[in-house]
């Protein structure tokens, strides 16, 4: 799937996304990202949804977003409730789903210059897979 392309702007931007692989800006990334408008983050610990823990919530709190944004893969899983519930407490907004309606939410709420976050899930390759 190619998504949005502006290369005069100093903001990230997520420009592909397919199986195995996030295209953010200019570089090529297949680990889990955390992702702001201006900061990345590449965790390659991050392999499912079930690894979603307290330092991830913290460190994506720490780019103080108001709106988190979890792409799951292929398909929308959710995290363990409790990891949620740690954005609601600090009065962020969080959704869920998969990686690339995530992505182009992403995008769509950068150029709104809203400050968001997305953790992104790289689902891994499969025979014969086609670009979303």
């Amino acid at each position: 799937m190619r998504l949005t392309q502006d290369s005069s702007s100093p903001i990230n931007l997520i420009r592909a996304y397919c199986a195995g692989e996030l295209t953010i800006n200019d570089q090529h990334y297949q680990d889990a990202v955390i992702v702001g408008p201006r900061e990345l983050l590449v965790d390659a610990s991050l392999s499912t949804v079930a690894d979603l823990g307290e330092v991830h919530a913290a460190r994506t709190l720490a780019l103080d977003p108001e709106l988190v944004l979890i792409g799951s893969g292929p398909k929308q899983i959710f995290p363990a409730a409790s990891f949620g519930a740690l954005f609601l407490r600090a009065g962020v907004g969080f959704e869920v789903m998969d990686t690339g309606a995530a992505c182009r939410t992403f995008n769509v709420l950068v150029g709104e210059r809203r400050r968001v976050v997305a953790i992104l899930f790289v689902s891994k390759p499969q025979l014969g897979s086609q670009h979303r």
